[in-house]
């Protein structure tokens, strides 16, 4: 099997377990692990499937160059943003970290945004 074919195959086993965590995570934890989520186990799967989803796109062999990477990034942070505010104020969670979290994952998508805009207009003048 060559190394592209691998990358492929793994790509698409850890996109699909991130969808589960994202979409069913207490029917995944369930599934794998025989066991169950509370509340808060909850909100960490489907971080966690973000994070699996994220690598999948980075380990997609088509693309070689940092363009990838980059998305991969924006990605996760731009999910991991938009989750967190949400439990925050959907479901009044109050972690002391929760709020500083969704920030800076908020400010880490504006910056990714910014490098993945600047690196896409230098490959598309080559």
């Amino acid at each position: 099997m060559t190394s592209k074919a691998l990358l492929v195959y793994a790509a698409i086993f850890e996109a699909v377990a991130g969808f589960s965590l994202i979409i069913v995570p207490v029917l995944f934890v369930q599934l794998l692990l025989g066991g169950s989520l509370s509340a808060a186990g909850v909100g960490a799967a489907r971080v966690g499937g973000f994070g699996l989803l994220s690598l999948a796109v980075a380990c997609w062999p088509t693309v070689e160059s940092r363009l990838v990477q980059l998305r991969a990034m924006l990605i996760y942070n731009l999910l991991a943003a938009i989750y967190l505010a949400y439990l925050l104020w959907k479901y009044g969670m109050s972690g002391k970290l929760l709020l500083p979290a969704a920030l800076l994952h908020t400010l880490m998508t504006l910056l990714l945004v910014r490098a993945w805009l600047r690196r896409y207009n230098e490959e598309i003048k080559q």
